[in-house]
């Protein structure tokens, strides 16, 4: 559920060159992980929730027991929750998450499966009915798989936009599509933007300054409509992409830059993600299996 690769797509609306975040260099692994677990305690504004247990897979039916396990692992930590499909279990997240009092963004997940996209905007649309929405993602980085064609997918945001007239409706992609699909912008109530430095190479020292610039392209792009990032993050675990490394002083560093950032400039990030999941490998390699705060076993990580 996060782009791969490198992309040369950045408009510097903005100049932060100069702004790297907080300077860790004197700081030990010790050091980082108690001002990690500080800035996790001052909470967070969203999460991506991560539903698959080792073992499990997309495809599998997952009950409300497990949804609810992890809905209040996460609930002392954040006000929003983010999912990504409205089928196969999914469903539960909306309903317990509001039970709990948190907010949602509710995600119908879109592919070249079309009869799959008929139940995925069929219950998108019942859960918004009923009240559990308070923002509907229409499909998530289908235009960068290629997966549909812009037109289809705008009649999938058109149909949910007219039948949930009262819900905020967006689309999920990476931060540069909304520049290259003007039609996505004007559709859409509000931008959801993906924003990853680490897929596109980019050392930690200057990941902070990276995010930025992805955030305040997307801003250009949305043309004085809101803009969230819906998914950044940092694995702890696995291979390089070019300098971007994986390791735990780096997902340390990169999770507080980015929430202090947040804070501060009154950005919405959904971090990506909660738990580690073992699935993930086969999409993005082993580095995929490790972008969670909290590890496979719903232990906190640091």
């Amino acid at each position: 559920m996060s782009y791969r690769g490198k992309h040369n797509y950045l408009v510097n609306t903005t100049n932060y060159s100069g702004y790297r975040g907080k300077d860790f260099s004197k700081y030990s692994l010790e050091d980082l992980k108690s001002q990690w677990k500080e800035v996790l305690n001052q909470g967070m504004h969203g999460i991506c929730f991560s539903m698959y247990e080792d073992g499990q897979e997309p495809g599998d039916t997952i009950t409300e027991e497990q949804v609810e396990r992890r809905i209040k692992i996460l609930k002392p930590y954040t006000k929003w929750i983010r999912s990504f499909s409205c089928i196969e279990g999914n469903e539960h997240i909306p309903r317990i998450a509001q039970k709990h009092g948190l907010k949602n963004m509710v995600g119908a997940w879109l592919s070249d499966d079309l009869e799959k996209n008929e139940q995925e905007i069929e219950a998108l649309i019942q859960l918004g009915k009923q009240g559990y929405i308070d923002i509907a993602a229409v499909g998530n980085e289908v235009l960068y798989r290629n997966e549909l064609t812009l037109e289809q997918l705008l009649a999938y945001i058109k149909r949910v936009k007219e039948t949930l007239p009262d819900v905020a409706v967006g689309y999920v992609d990476a931060y540069y599509e909304f520049s290259r699909h003007p039609e996505l912008v004007e559709i859409s109530d509000i931008i959801l933007s993906n924003c990853y430095p680490y897929w596109e190479g980019c050392h930690i020292d200057d990941s902070l300054n990276h995010m930025q610039q992805m955030f305040y392209q997307a801003t250009k792009a949305a043309k004085g409509k809101k803009v969230i990032i819906t998914e950044t993050g940092w694995p702890s675990k696995g291979g390089s992409e070019v300098a971007a490394d994986s390791n735990e002083e780096n997902a340390i560093r990169y999770f507080i830059n980015t929430q202090k950032w947040s804070q501060k400039d009154n950005v919405d990030i959904f971090y990506f993600s909660s738990f580690d999941e073992s699935w993930k490998t086969g999409d993005e390699g082993d580095v995929g299996a490790y972008w969670g705060v909290w590890d496979k076993n719903e232990k906190l990580k640091f």
